[in-house]
């Protein structure tokens, strides 16, 4: 089976997103099949703000140590790090990913949709292998967030040969049908609160990110332990120290002995 293939199976493609390689080895023990990147946690774990291209450096590293676990990742380039399409197109092809995600915004507004057209492009013909999920931020922006006005900027993308559409933000059942209506291509959504993966699925979505959630909960989680011990309250239970160390101990052998265990394959 494909990372592509994934988007069509009976069951959403629920995708966890990593932020460092511990957070991709626990996602991968739970029997993920596929991870992705979170550019939000990748930049906070270097005390960055997100969304200013400060990710590239850490991004292409992560993936770089995780791409040999056996699950299929996806990595969140933001905007390309680039306006220049050959240059976004380069960086792609010399990643060992199976997919990314890219948006078509900078600086917290909308681009252009002709600027990420020209990328998708560039993407699809330096890496046709890649499945380029092309995230539309206009409901994230609160910017030209009519359907009409998305569904405008996703026909531009699928016809420049995007994979999948991710529209972050959208979580109106109402506008998320008619969004999957009127877009041809596997539509992928945050984690929506009120709505199960069966919800969503009914409502015709076939891709479910939980982007920084799992990042921003971990925080949380690190805190009340602290305030817990503090406060002598118990103390949650969590994954041993030993297992722990042995999922690290396995990874750092596996990248020592060269072992590429993804199951990546040529989309179709």
């Amino acid at each position: 089976m494909t990372f592509r293939e994934l988007h069509f199976e009976d069951e959403l493609l629920l995708l966890p997103n990593a932020w460092d390689v511990g957070s991709a080895l626990a996602f991968a023990a739970a029997g993920f099949p596929a991870i992705g990147t979170t550019s939000f946690g990748v930049n906070a774990s270097a005390g960055q703000p997100d969304a200013a291209g400060a990710s590239r450096d850490a991004t292409v590293a992560l993936v770089g140590r995780i791409s040999s676990l056996p699950v299929y990742i996806s990595a969140d380039i933001e905007d390309g790090y680039s306006d220049d399409p050959g240059e976004v197109a380069d960086l792609v092809a010399g990643l060992d990913v199976d997919g990314v995600n890219i948006e078509d915004s900078a600086d917290g507004r909308l681009v252009d949709p002709a600027v990420l057209a020209a990328k998708i492009v560039a993407i699809k013909r330096a890496a046709p292998q890649v499945f380029v999920n092309a995230r539309v931020d206009s409901y994230w922006f609160h910017e030209d967030d009519t359907v009409a006005a998305v569904l405008e900027r996703a026909k531009a993308y699928a016809d420049a040969g995007a994979d999948g559409i991710f529209i972050p933000g959208a979580a109106d059942p109402a506008t998320l049908e008619q969004l999957t209506a009127g877009i041809p291509l596997p539509v992928n959504v945050l984690v929506v609160p009120s709505l199960t993966l069966d919800d969503l699925k009914n409502l015709g979505i076939r891709r479910v990110s939980t982007g920084s959630l799992p990042y921003r909960a971990a925080i949380d989680a690190a805190v009340d332990v602290a305030r817990a011990v503090r406060d002598r309250r118990d103390v949650l239970t969590a994954t041993s120290y030993d297992e722990s160390q042995q999922r690290l101990v396995d990874f750092a052998s596996r990248a020592k002995r060269g072992v590429a265990g993804s199951p990546r394959t040529p989309a179709t």
